[in-house]
């Protein structure tokens, strides 16, 4: 009998990830059988959506709030369907907050429980990670520092590696992405990333600007790319343009395109997030910076107890990158920091070395490792049932 999965995968991130993994649980069980929540990328891989992934998708407190019962009602109709239709194992895509409640009543029923991307236990004080083990059968981490976390608290967890690692070249090339670009291969360039969100780029977007008016003073021939996510962001960052009277900045606002950008780039100044995880696999110097609401960043900075906010930092447990944050992320602080990887190539150097380091360590083939964690679950169903 061919195993049925049920998955869940939040927003287009997570429907990528579950894709690759739905293939790499395929060549070992080629009649297995997944169905649930997922996105198209994952239905062109054969899995039944019943509910599009994109519902999942909730933009700050207040949205979430708004559609508590419609998620929680979606939630309980798949965990009805999971509870009458015993698949072989339940697995949640990231998604933290929908998914651990469905994955802690499905081990409650006595079936394998999954969660691929380990939420960020390490980033904040608190007793998470307790119902973390009460809701899984298994963790598979992104991270290798996260696996002795889970370890030391009885958690069964296995480290899988990052996926951008596997898809981002070892060695990127710059003069192919300024070809792409259009740009010329002589004058620099700095990347300007202020994030993915509305409430990113309305935070940051000011400051960004200042900051590259500064650097334009400081370097003529600078030349300052802008990619943006949405038409939205977009929007909010024109508007900020206008607001700063800088229309006249050499600045190129690109749809997308980020990965090409931070690849063509000298320099790049990046909101704290994955894009700073990116910036560092393609080898990139970089500033990171960010700016929220003054009692949220009192009440992140009291819970915190690492030292750093940026993945690049974490991962390599040092301050190889600038990190500028709130009352700190001035347009003259950050400006003088991008200036300082522009004048020294030692610097430079130093930063590719230690991150082209965290490359290898991270590129485990992740969805091949992922699916060789899953498959003993599998089959110790299987041979319950």
């Amino acid at each position: 009998m061919a195993p049925r999965i049920a998955m869940v995968a939040g927003e287009a991130s997570g429907d990528l990830l579950a894709s690759h993994l739905i293939r790499a649980i395929r060549k070992r069980l080629p009649e297995a059988e997944f169905y649930g929540i997922g996105g198209p990328k994952m239905q062109a891989e054969g899995f039944d959506v019943r509910w599009p992934c994109e519902l999942l998708a909730v933009h700050g407190y207040v949205d979430a709030l708004k559609r508590y019962r419609s998620l929680s009602s979606i939630r309980k109709q798949l965990l009805a369907q999971i509870l009458r239709d015993r698949p072989a194992a339940f697995i949640g895509v990231d998604a933290p907050d929908f998914n651990l409640w469905l994955e802690g009543r499905v081990k409650d029923a006595g079936m394998p429980s999954i969660h691929f991307v380990s939420p960020s236990i390490w980033a904040w004080r608190g007793g998470r990670i307790k119902n973390i083990a009460r809701s899984v059968s298994r963790v598979l981490c992104l991270f290798p520092f996260e696996k002795p976390i889970y370890d030391k608290a009885g958690v069964a967890a296995s480290y899988v590696g990052h996926p951008l690692a596997d898809v981002f070249p070892l060695q990127p090339d710059r003069a192919a992405a300024r070809e792409r670009l259009d740009l010329p291969a002589q004058r620099p360039v700095i990347a300007l990333l202020p994030g993915s969100r509305q409430s990113e780029v309305r935070n940051l977007a000011d400051t960004f600007i200042d900051t590259a008016a500064l650097l334009a003073q400081r370097h003529p021939d600078a030349i300052f790319l802008v990619p943006l996510a949405t038409r939205e962001t977009r929007a909010l960052f024109e508007e900020a343009l206008h607001r700063r009277q800088a229309t006249e900045l050499p600045i190129r606002m690109l749809f997308g395109h980020a990965v090409d950008a931070m690849t063509a780039a000298d320099v790049v100044l990046v909101a704290s997030g994955t894009a700073s995880l990116e910036a560092a696999l393609l080898k990139r110097p970089m500033v990171i910076s960010y700016r929220i609401g003054k009692w949220q960043y009192r009440l992140m900075m009291r819970m915190a107890y690492l030292p750093w906010v940026g993945l690049p930092n974490i991962l390599c447990n040092e301050s190889l990158v600038p990190e500028l944050l709130q009352d700190e992320a001035t347009p003259l602080k950050l400006a003088d920091a991008i200036d300082h990887w522009l004048g020294d190539a030692g610097a430079r150097q130093r930063l590719v070395e230690r991150f082209t380091d965290l490359h290898h360590q991270l590129r485990q083939d992740t969805a091949t490792k992922a699916a060789d964690a899953i498959l003993p679950h599998l089959q110790a169903a299987h041979v319950t049932a």
